[in-house]
């Protein structure tokens, strides 16, 4: 079994509504948006961030030789 099945169960189309409706609830209609955008940016710089955590290796390793 799933470790995810045994504490939270199953998820059907009836509880992502469910959320949904308490989201909506929570932070209002117009929030949604802001909040996704946030999300998406918080994303890319992570992205981001971990291809520059790379690069500055490679290029060190590179100098070395």
């Amino acid at each position: 079994m799933n470790f995810l099945t045994i504490f939270l169960g199953e998820f059907g189309p009836m509880q992502i509504l469910l959320v949904l409706a308490v989201v909506v609830l929570l932070f209002g209609g117009k929030k949604i948006p802001e909040l996704m955008k946030g999300l998406g940016t918080g994303i890319k710089e992570f992205k981001n961030a971990s291809k520059d955590d790379s690069t500055p290796a490679k290029k060190e390793e590179d100098t070395k030789e």
